[in-house]
């Protein structure tokens, strides 16, 4: 697991947020695209992409992209 290629796939589930924006250290419920639905998106690529189901309280726990994919990194 890489996590390049986590923040491949999170910036996907963006329509309008540029993808230059996401990084690391991207706070990404700062962003203005942010919603719930989007965090729907993202418990579900993590279930599709690696196995491995999250809870919202793993993405409110988080305030860096980097901080979800340790998260999801200690649950494989």
């Amino acid at each position: 697991m890489e996590i390049s290629k986590f923040i491949e796939l999170f910036a996907e589930l963006f329509d309008e947020t540029d993808v230059t924006v996401f990084t690391a250290e991207t706070e990404f419920k700062k962003l203005d695209e942010w919603s719930s639905l989007i965090a729907l998106s993202v418990i579900a690529m993590v279930d599709e992409e690696y196995g491995i189901t999250i809870q919202g309280e793993d993405i409110r726990n988080a305030n860096t992209i980097a901080d979800l994919f340790n998260n999801v990194k200690i649950k494989q």
